[in-house]
């Protein structure tokens, strides 16, 4: 028997958003039948940020990023990344 609250419909993203911010979902969802799913083609969204460099930090990026053959800022989110996970890993 299913004893879960049904979903309700939402006008929006952003009403839904506020409503799974304060709602207990195994209220709504029988977790115990989800099945993991990939995307693939799915690409994290993203958010421009202004950021102070020394020039000579900058450079040095520069420098290591075309030894990778990647772009700088791409290896600037690499690196900030691979230090999260540690700091987070550390934090665990």
């Amino acid at each position: 028997m299913n004893n879960k609250k049904k979903i309700p419909v939402f006008k929006n993203e952003e009403e839904e958003r506020a409503f799974w911010a304060k709602a207990d979902s195994p209220e709504y969802i029988d977790w115990a039948k989800a099945e993991n799913i990939a995307f693939p083609k799915l690409k994290p969204s993203t958010k421009t940020i202004s950021l102070r460099l020394p020039e000579f930090i900058l450079d040095e990026l520069k420098i290591l990023a075309h030894k990778r053959d990647v772009p700088y800022q791409s290896l600037i989110k690499m690196f900030l990344k691979d230090r999260i996970d540690t700091e987070l890993g550390q934090s665990l």
